[in-house]
Parts: structure tokens; sequence; C-alpha cells
């Protein structure tokens, strides 16, 4: 449905799991909103299951830079980030994986104490605040374990971890909290463990923005959805408010939306890219950024696989793609060698990923030995707390620009001395799970592309410390909110999407009820 709106709107750039949220939330209040997004919209049915068409059909393949000292910068310096550019953003292509951020990991700085070289700060709410949030948001996704959802049925690459989990010691290892539907809900249909996570649920059985908010928020008239139309530039009139956004329909042509309030949900890349990008005479450095935090304090999560050979046929690909998780390593514990904590997640990945993750430059016949036991192949996931760096931040190219003539994202990370140390312990935890059921020949990767972008304009209670107040309006332009993983001050060890909507639900409530 197309609406044509002559007054200011409320605009919400990105429809992923920020933006769509916002979008059913403010137009389920009877709030007008245009909701802007570069992408297009391909429904479920439409979409590619083998690897390389999934990932050309849905990620944003529009140029970066990456620079620093980090591995994306060594071997896919125009690729630092793997996010969906289409209608329903990254949710079309997440794992599904519904974790809390733990209370401890809000309070890093103070927790963790002054870490060198990074910028660590405590978030400017606690857990109690946010648990309220949290709780709705589990019963929105569907998420198996709350609610009374129940849980999937493990598949053999989650029993792997689990028999080993238990062997090894470990006490918090569970296949729950996880946002695809275990039996029919919401319209949607129960997982059939098809194994095609990342490329799309082609029943949306797993949950999205494009299943699920944006059905809805068009369902009450008041969404006026525009795909395939990119925001290039912000306006800001004398007084420093937003008033306008400046687009690129699916034509290319410019195109103006007034505003009367606007919501940045555009993945803390492309927020962060947006804010620089409308620098004016009131923000000669971006918007909202006097204080020079935008763009800065960049974060991913540190990653790394591991793979083994086991004793027996585990079909992996077989069942959901991360299917459960070891908890108990996501403590903060110095002796370790490095501050905060990491998930160890149950992976499965298909063989033209497997190589290219795994195999890396070991190409050959004992490559091909491996690839060949792939029917007996288990694998982990490390995803660990990074910590935040001033130096690590998004910048403006110099040199390349977009198809708009526009600099792109520079993508600049100089990684922390703790993710060498944190991938180093995982490395031994895993040849220790693997070898408990008799795994052998364990092979270690380390995916270059973040899949989770975070902390670019984070929330502070001060504005010389952050870009936004703790409900993520700007310090500094009064009609501005931000509601992506940039509010994050630190990453936490959890996969960031529950905390992500979570965060989005509590800013609809505040603006619905505080601000407007």
């Amino acid at each position: 449905m197309h609406v044509d709106f002559d007054e200011p709107a409320i605009v919400v750039i990105g429809s992923g799991a920020s933006g769509g949220t916002l979008a059913e939330r403010l137009t389920a209040a009877g709030k007008r909103v245009v909701l802007l997004e570069a992408g297009e919209r391909i429904e479920a049915g439409a979409w590619h299951q083998d690897d390389l068409k999934a990932y050309t059909q849905l990620s944003w393949l529009d140029p970066r830079v990456a620079s620093g000292s980090y591995l994306a910068a060594q071997i896919a310096p125009a690729m630092p980030a793997w996010i969906v550019k289409a209608v329903g953003g990254s949710t079309l292509h997440w794992n599904g994986l519904a974790y809390r951020a733990r209370a401890h990991e809000l309070r890093a700085h103070s927790v963790y104490g002054a870490v060198d070289g990074a910028s660590l700060a405590d978030w400017p709410l606690d857990f109690e605040e946010l648990e309220p949030w949290y709780e709705v948001a589990e019963q929105r996704l569907g998420v198996t374990g709350t609610h009374d959802i129940p849980v999937h049925a493990p598949n053999n690459n989650f029993k792997v971890l689990r028999a080993a989990a238990e062997r090894c010691g470990y006490q918090r290892v569970s296949n729950s909290h996880i946002a695809i539907n275990s039996v029919a809900r919401d319209g949607r249909p129960g997982c059939l463990q098809m194994g095609f996570c990342n490329q799309g649920c082609k029943i949306n059985a797993k949950w999205s923005t494009l299943a699920s908010e944006i059905p809805r928020a068009e369902a009450t008239g008041n969404l006026d959805l525009r795909s395939g139309c990119q925001a290039v530039r912000v306006e800001v009139d004398q007084k420093g408010k937003a008033q306008a956004v400046i687009y690129r329909d699916p034509k290319g042509a410019l195109q103006r939306q007034r505003v009367g309030w606007l919501f940045m949900a555009c993945n803390a890349i492309e927020t962060a890219r947006l804010l620089l990008l409308s620098d004016s005479a009131a923000f000669p450095d971006g918007l909202g950024n006097t204080h020079g935090h935008v763009g800065r304090h960049y974060m991913r999560h540190v990653n790394a696989l591991a793979f083994a050979r086991m004793p027996g046929p585990v079909n992996m690909h077989r069942g959901i793609v991360t299917p459960g998780t070891v908890f108990d390593e996501d403590v903060h514990d110095p002796a370790r060698g490095f501050a905060g904590g990491y998930l160890m997640e149950a992976l499965a990945l298909a063989p033209v990923s497997l190589a290219m993750l795994v195999g890396g430059n070991a190409w050959g016949e004992d490559f091909a030995d491996f690839m060949a036991s792939y029917d007996h192949l288990a694998g982990i996931l490390m995803n660990g707390e990074e910590m935040p760096r001033p130096g690590n931040r998004i910048t403006l190219d110099g040199a390349q620009r977009d198809k708009f003539g526009l600099p792109v994202a520079n993508v600049h990370v100089d990684e922390h001395s703790y993710c060498d140390r944190m991938r180093e312990h995982f490395r031994g935890r895993a040849k220790a799970l693997f070898a408990s059921l008799g795994g052998e020949d364990v092979r270690f990767g380390i995916p270059p592309s973040a899949t989770h972008n975070l902390g670019t304009a984070r929330m502070s209670l001060r504005s010389q410390d952050g870009v936004t107040d703790r409900y993520g309006r700007s310090h500094e332009v009064s009609n501005l909110f931000i509601a992506d993983g940039s509010l994050f001050p630190t990453s936490t060890a959890e996969n960031p999407t529950l905390t992500i909507v979570a965060l989005a639900l509590r800013q609809a409530h505040f603006f619905l009820g505080e601000v407007t």
C-alpha cells in the first residue's frame, strides 16, 4: 500500500529487526509511518537455497572498504560485513538465536575495570530495566522455551555438542531460546528442520520482520513502505532539527521526504555512514557528531570456527543451522587472559561455505579427504565479547564512491589483543570437546565478514560520552532516534537480535508515551 503523506512524517530508515519492529508498533498506535528500505521486497518463495546464489540475492553488495590489521582487511577488503539488503533486513538470514545479554555485561566498565586500549562503558540502563522488554520481545518473536513455547527436537549436531559438554563438565547447555517456530504459531508453521536458515526460511517458520511485523503494519493502513529507496542525506533546519530525508528511489532519482520524527535503523555501518554524510553548518562533522563519537567504538563479535571428523555419521546439515549452545564460558574470568566471555554454538555449514571459511588455502588431497567426510563432521562457532576501541570506527572513504557518487563506508578495525587470547582459549576447549567423543582432525577458521555490527552511535548518560540518550534519542538532534545495534555501548557475548528488538520496543513505548 502506498500512502502519500503531505505533512512531515514519522520516517523509519531500515526494515530489519529494529526498523520493522518500530514500524509495527507505531502504526498499531495509529501513527502514520514512511518506511524507507534500500533493498527490494523478496518474498520467501523466491529465495534461493544455494549458498552462493542466496548470498548474491540477499546481501548488501554495495562497495565498502576494510582497513586496519584485522582479517577482513587482509582477505576480504571489499566485504567487511555480511548483512542483508532487502525488506526485512538481516532478520532474513539470521539463525534465530534469541539470547538475553547478562546483567554483568551491561556494566562492563564497572565489572571488568579499565582495559588498556579499550573504551569500555556501562550501559545507561541496567538489566532490570531491560528485562520486561526481553519478555515482550520473546513473546513477539516466538522464542522457544519461553511463554510455554516448546523447544525443538535436538538434531545430531546439537547432540554431539551436548554430549561432549557433559563429558567436559559444562553445566549450562541448551537448545532453547531460538526464534524459529517449533510448532505452528502466529500464522507461521513449525520448523521442518530443512537446514537452510541463512538462505531465508522458505516457509517462514523463522521469525523475520518480513513475515511478521511488516504485514501487520501494512494491515493498519498507516504504513507507506518504500522499497528500493536508499537514504543518502538528512537535512536539518536552522534550529538543528531533522527536517527532511533525501533518498534515491528505485530509478535512482532523488526524492525528498519531509520529516517530523526520524528513526535510523540502517545497521551500525550504514547508520554511521548516513550520519556522517549528513554534514551541515550546524553539524560540520556529521549529524549529531559534535563530540566525535559517531562511527567510533565499532564492534563485531569475536568469532572463530572449529570442525572435526567424528567417529560416526552426524549429518550436521539436517536441521537448524545453529541448534544449541554451551553458555558456561560467558563469564568474566580474568584468569583466562581476557575480559568478558563467549558462547560455543553448534554450527552447520554447507560444503561451499565450509571450504571457504575453514579450508582457506589448504586445498589439495588432505583437505579433499576432510571434505569427503562431510557426513561425519560436527561444528562449533565461538561468539565472544569484543572490546570497544575508539579507533575501531566507521569513516567516509576518501577514494571509493558508490553508484550515487557518495563516499563508501570505511570499516577500520585493529583487534585488541584479547581477541586472539579468546580465540586461543576457545580452540583449546573445542579440541577437548571433540576429543571427549573420539573426534579428530580438528580444523579451525575465522569468518572475515561480520554479521553482528554494533556500537557506532552508542548510548550514554552524558552527551560528551556518546551519541544518544538511554532511549536512543540523539543528544543533539531532538527529533532523531537511533534504533539498531549502533546503540550498544559494549557488544556482550550474546547474539544481538533479541536485545535490538527489546530496545526498539522500549523506544517505541517511550516515544508513544513520553514524546508524542
